[in-house]
């Protein structure tokens, strides 16, 4: 639940940190200012569409993301603004053909059935939507009568399934109720227990499960604790993201009050490596720096197809900085040049939610402000976060593809030189990250941007 979206003004700032990709498209830091709206561009890869819907029951302590509480009345209006907005950025591209798409939040949950239902059926009438599309709900635990929260209970997992959603990610962040309530979330460990077994039941077999680790203090048993009934559940996928302080996240003031103390960036490094050691003896493959998946053995499904590869395809789109678009308040849209050696553009939407509805009524547009990245920039992004993927990495094909350039050529002296502090690893075909670039990313990430 916690990575979405390729924004230049708003990169991860810590390679453990809660503020993941998968977000980013959901999500406007409002650091630019607005131009005219500029033409889209043709597409030369698969495309991805985001879907934000910024509403939450409470707010958790540690969030930074656009999201708002008690925004009931506006519910309505804001799908119809969101579903004129799919409608449009379809139409302008011909009904291009789309693999994925992931509703995020928030809590996209809170939403009344028939608005979601409208979303999604928005998408398939704009879009050419894979008959094999990834399409992933985010979802949190909790009593099943409290809908108002977002909690969902099996019948409304078996509707999520039933309107098409096939993946589902679930909030849990902890199986540890002091844990859980330090965070501020509403569920308790046995609720998120039953929200999975819920869900299973309901027909889902791609689960993925939100886990936060690195507390102010937190004892290494309850993260073992936490990983060990993650693992029992048999999930087919997990999302392990450290605590950061986030501007804009109640912890944040906090800390600064001296309310609480500040995460410990050693304590995180130690639980994450357990984490990484603990998952791998329990058949998980880490495929990125916060992402695990089990693969699936099945007689049915055709190796490498959709049905054995469990890995989130959504966010794939991102690391491998391939075009996603995003609807909503907030929202970060990212298009490729019709030519490798083109400008790409970047553009977000307006983020507060009236805004948004007001803006999409009075003029079809809710964009606050666009860029464009070439050359070396370019160049620079799809090596940071390429570089994510801890096994594919950037190849040297898809670095050729994308920047129309020999990575060899255009980062030679940078790969080297990481590369001999043991932070990278040049293979014949590509470049990636080893364990401890892993942990210092960050520092590699830097030395490709400009």
């Amino acid at each position: 639940m916690r990575w979405s979206a390729g924004c230049a003004n708003a990169w991860p700032s810590s390679i453990l940190s809660t503020s993941i990709w998968s977000r980013c498209a959901g999500t406007d830091s409002g650091s630019r200012t607005g131009r005219d709206k500029a033409e889209a561009v043709p597409l030369r890869f698969p495309i991805a569409l985001y879907l934000h819907v910024p509403f939450c029951a409470t707010r958790c302590h540690y969030c930074d993301f656009n999201t708002y509480a008690g925004l009931e009345t506006l519910f309505e209006p804001y799908v119809t603004a969101l579903c004129q907005e799919i409608r449009s950025a379809g139409a302008a591209r011909g009904r291009p053909a789309a693999s994925t798409i992931f509703i995020g939040g928030g809590t996209p949950t809170v939403l009344p059935a028939d608005l979601l239902v409208q979303a999604l059926a928005a998408c398939r009438e704009a879009f050419d939507v894979a008959a094999d599309a990834e399409i992933t709900c985010e979802a949190n635990p909790g009593p099943p009568a409290a809908s108002k929260t977002g909690a969902v209970d099996q019948p409304r997992f078996a509707l999520l399934r039933r309107m098409g959603v096939n993946r589902l990610s679930l909030g849990v962040q902890s199986f540890d109720d002091d844990e859980l309530r330090w965070l501020g979330r509403i569920h308790t460990s046995s609720e998120a227990t039953r929200a999975f077994t819920a869900a299973r039941a309901a027909g889902f077999a791609n689960l993925n499960l939100d886990l936060i680790f690195g507390l102010p203090g937190q004892p290494p048993a309850t993260w073992r604790r936490t990983l060990a009934h993650a693992v029992s559940l048999q999930g087919e996928h997990l999302s392990l993201y450290g605590l950061t302080l986030e501007e804009g996240a109640p912890l944040t003031d906090r800390v600064r009050r001296g309310l609480t103390p500040a995460p410990d960036d050693d304590l995180a490094a130690d639980l994450y490596l357990f984490a990484a050691d603990f998952l791998a003896t329990h058949g998980y493959v880490q495929y990125e720096i916060s992402n695990w998946a089990r693969p699936v053995q099945t007689t049915s499904a055709t190796p490498n197809s959709p049905a054995s590869d469990r890995r989130c395809r959504h966010n794939l789109t991102y690391w491998r900085r391939e075009p996603y678009l995003g609807f909503g308040a907030g929202a970060h849209s990212f298009e490729t040049a019709p030519e490798a050696a083109g400008a790409d553009r970047r553009w977000w939407n307006v983020r507060a939610v009236p805004d948004y509805i007001q803006r999409m009524n009075t003029t079809g547009s809710a964009e606050a402000g666009q860029e464009t990245i070439g050359g070396r920039l370019a160049m620079g992004e799809l090596m940071m976060l390429g570089l994510r993927l801890t096994m594919e990495g950037v190849s040297d094909a898809r670095f050729r593809e994308q920047c129309g350039a020999e990575v060899a050529e255009v980062f030679e002296r940078e790969i080297r030189r990481l590369a001999g502090r043991g932070l990278l690893e040049r293979l014949p075909d590509r470049v990636r990250l080893t364990p401890n670039g892993r942990l210092l990313g960050n520092r590699v990430f830097a030395q490709f941007l400009p």
